[in-house]
């Protein structure tokens, strides 16, 4: 009987570490879902000026391309 006392603790910690990695991908999904997009990990204020500039840009382009 003492030699399989780790799987005690290993239900509990399995169902603890599926969960973690269900929230993550739930966590994902829903902001590429509501984005359209995966979420950029690391972004700072240089990378949102970069967002705003070409989000500007796309604009001005289709604004010429509809004259």
């Amino acid at each position: 009987m003492g030699r399989f006392q780790w799987l005690e603790a290993a239900l509990p910690l399995g169902i603890i570490a599926g969960m973690l990695c269900v929230m993550g991908n739930a966590q994902y999904l829903i902001h590429k879902a509501y984005f359209g997009r995966p979420k950029h990990i690391g972004n700072d204020m240089w990378d949102v000026a970069m967002e705003r500039r070409d989000k500007k840009l796309e604009e001005e382009i289709a604004a010429a391309a509809g004259n």
